[in-house]
């Protein structure tokens, strides 16, 4: 799936099949359901669950959270739009 893919599929009714848990938490994120997107990566040790875990504790505007989670993604801390880093993360889990 394509980055245009899935970011169409965002307009759908319920998330693309057999999505991995951090990108249906991406889906469910771009949805505005926080709630569901945070409960889909809370309790997997991955490291790309961790880096949407950070992605949605800075949209929840939590970012001694965030951070923590970034440093458990080994990944740096974001600084810009909320929507460019989706997007940066969606396509580098759909690769």
């Amino acid at each position: 799936m394509t980055l245009a893919e899935f970011t169409s599929s965002v307009s759908k009714a319920a998330p693309p099949e057999n999505l991995a848990p951090p990108l249906a938490a991406l889906w469910w994120a771009a949805n505005g359901d926080w709630d569901t997107a945070h409960k889909l990566v809370q309790d997997d040790a991955g490291r790309d669950a961790a880096w949407v875990h950070a992605y949605l504790h800075r949209v929840e505007g939590d970012l001694p959270n965030a951070r923590y989670w970034y440093r458990a993604a080994r990944k740096p801390e974001a600084a810009g739009a909320l929507e460019a880093e989706w997007a940066a993360i969606t396509a580098a889990l759909l690769t």
